[in-house]
């Protein structure tokens, strides 16, 4: 065994927390997934700091909450002047790879949908613009032959090999080498170029793109190739593997698009099981009714059930697929012979409301369906089974990274170590998850960008919206689907005022803390 164990830090994109074997899903086998599990910690109530791609990865990557780190809504940037727990681990001697989806810098050349008609002077932002290069993820970058190299450090990562974008629509390097893989690569893309099928669902359409060209593949032949390249390090390393599945477009390739059949799924909440539903909630149900046009596709949309019921088949597909790969790249650690002195992780960046109340996608309605993602950890110090209903959040894992790795973190952390709970010295973690939600434009009713602010307890989900006089409070002990909102129930006015209140200390706590102050005054 090494002095300092490696890390094998595996990710999902919009992949709920209960859409796991070993989660119970009644449906989905994930056998590889849940060989981890069986040799792991898995949570029971792992939350999203920030249940939005860019924020919550760069919380997983810094430790701080977006309001601090300042990638606070896709299409911003996390600063190239920002420290990360990879910096720290690289510092300390490991090497340090990012394979796949990294999503720290913008991905698309489009402009935000919600651009601000804010009148500026002569001087348009607070903050100078910073010199560094914040297109490396852009796909301008990846359209020649030749394999666009990363001037390391990025973000802390020595080896950078990226997968941008989401389905059949992948890029940066991923798109490099399909090009070269596929002579016709132009008839295997999009919406136009779609095999047969009778599927409804928006946004579901059957890529001929084969299996071994998928983007799933290329991450997983990746992933095994530096596996083999650190067989024989003396270094010890930090391998974050990053699918961009099974976040939509619902296309799974191959066998992996009809390896489900919509029928089996259920639909248990429909739109009408919410009891009082919210203005947002109320505003995509009058669209969806109207056939009113979304502001995006990455906006929250309403389905029929047999739309829900394919977009779950599909999304089964897609993480049946993963879960093959996970099982190819586990296996090749194996043969490495460095399995024993290597830590094994599995999260997702977010969920997916996947037909709770008749709702796909994500938006700015925090239920636990987008907030609460899988996470297990699988640690050859003790590779017992085992489940925690400690309140854990996504901002806590570059601390807990850190501290197994005998490291210590940089000042301004915000992230707590659940090593502790790991290690079975404690049962609890917090007492309180705390989650934002920043839109970059205003949709779903709002009048301005959506600004959103959770509590999560063990027993309760408080929310609060800028500027709006309403908001939620659910009881997740007698109503742990979050059908029925009680903001305004008389029954729970002290329950509602402790929680505002807790909630107040957690924002009065997050003052950015870096740099130290250098002088007494």
């Amino acid at each position: 065994m090494t002095k300092k164990p490696n890390f094998l830090f595996i990710m999902t994109d919009q992949h709920r927390a209960d859409w796991l074997g070993c989660a119970g899903h009644p449906v989905l086998k994930t056998p590889n997934i849940d060989a981890i599990a069986a040799t792991g910690t898995r949570f029971e109530k792992f939350h999203a700091t920030s249940p939005v791609c860019m924020p919550n990865r760069a919380s997983f990557m810094t430790g701080r909450y977006p309001s601090t780190h300042g990638l606070r809504s896709n299409g911003c940037t996390l600063s190239l002047r920002a420290n990360t727990f990879v910096d720290v681990l690289a510092a300390a001697g490991y090497h340090t790879a990012a394979i796949g989806k990294s999503h720290l810098q913008p991905m698309m050349g489009q402009a935000p949908f919600g651009e601000s008609q804010l009148e500026t002077g002569p001087i348009d932002e607070a903050w100078r613009t910073d010199p560094g290069d914040y297109e490396q993820e852009e796909p301008h970058r990846y359209q020649g032959d030749t394999p666009v190299e990363f001037t390391p450090p990025y973000y802390g990562y020595q080896y950078v090999d990226i997968v941008s974008d989401h389905g059949d629509r992948c890029g940066g390097h991923y798109q490099q080498w399909f090009r070269q893989s596929a002579p016709n690569w132009q008839a295997l893309h999009d919406r136009d170029n779609q095999l047969p099928h009778n599927y409804i669902c928006p946004q579901a359409y059957r890529t001929p793109i084969p299996e071994d060209l998928y983007s799933t593949a290329y991450i997983r032949d990746r992933a095994i190739d530096y596996l083999k390249s650190q067989a024989n390090a003396v270094e010890p390393f930090f391998a974050f593997v990053s699918f961009p599945d099974p976040h939509h477009p619902f296309n799974p390739p191959g066998k992996y698009w009809d390896l489900y059949r919509p029928e089996n799924f259920d639909v248990p909440l429909a739109y009408e099981a919410h009891r009082n539903p919210t203005p947002p909630m109320r505003k995509i149900y009058e669209d969806w009714k109207s056939n009113a046009r979304l502001v995006s596709p990455m906006t929250a949309t309403m389905a029929t059930e047999r739309q829900v019921q394919e977009a779950m088949a599909l999304t089964a597909g897609m993480i049946a697929m993963i879960d093959d790969a996970v099982g190819d790249i586990v296996a090749a650690l194996r043969d490495t012979s460095r399995y024993d002195d290597t830590v094994i992780c599995f999260t997702s960046d977010h969920g997916d409301y996947l037909g709770d109340f008749g709702l796909l996608l994500k938006g700015a309605m925090p239920f636990q369906s987008i907030t609460k993602v899988p996470m297990i950890w699988s640690d050859p110090a003790d590779r017992t089974a085992k489940t925690t209903d400690a309140l854990s959040s996504t901002i806590d894992l570059p601390a807990t990274i850190l501290e197994r790795a005998g490291v210590h973190p940089y000042f301004g952390m915000q992230a707590q170590s659940f090593l502790p709970v790991l290690n079975g010295e404690s049962a609890k973690h917090r007492n309180e998850i705390f989650i934002e939600y920043n839109d970059s434009g205003a949709r779903l009713g709002f009048q301005t960008a959506a600004r959103v602010r959770v509590l999560v307890t063990h027993h309760h989900r408080f929310t609060l919206y800028k500027d709006e006089d309403w908001g939620e409070l659910y009881d997740l002990t007698q109503d742990p689907n979050e059908s029925h909102n009680r903001w305004d129930d008389i029954d729970f006015v002290d329950v509602k005022a402790e929680l505002s209140l807790r909630l107040n200390h957690m924002l009065a706590g997050l003052m950015d803390e870096s740099p130290r102050p250098q002088r007494r005054a």
